[in-house]
């Protein structure tokens, strides 16, 4: 959660946390049950059926980068 209380700077005070949401008739619902405090903010972020598919392929994109581009692994192409 991010303490917009601090006047200096921002400050990360707790994890952020991920919750999917649908909008039915104008209002945003969790797919989930959580326990949310009253006047608590939030950020939305909005996903057009398009855009969603391609997030999942670059968010993956940058894993997948961190597994097949390493040097660690330059030992193996020297063995084939």
């Amino acid at each position: 959660m991010i303490d917009y209380n601090r006047a200096s700077n921002v400050q990360i005070t707790n994890m952020l946390k991920t919750l999917w949401a649908t909008v039915q008739k104008g209002k945003i619902e969790l797919l989930e049950v959580s326990e949310l405090p009253e006047g608590a903010k939030v950020l939305v972020t909005l996903f057009s059926s398009d855009y969603e598919s391609e997030f999942w392929l670059q968010a993956s994109q940058t894993s997948l980068d961190a597994v097949w581009d390493n040097v660690e692994d330059d030992i193996y192409a020297q063995l084939l």
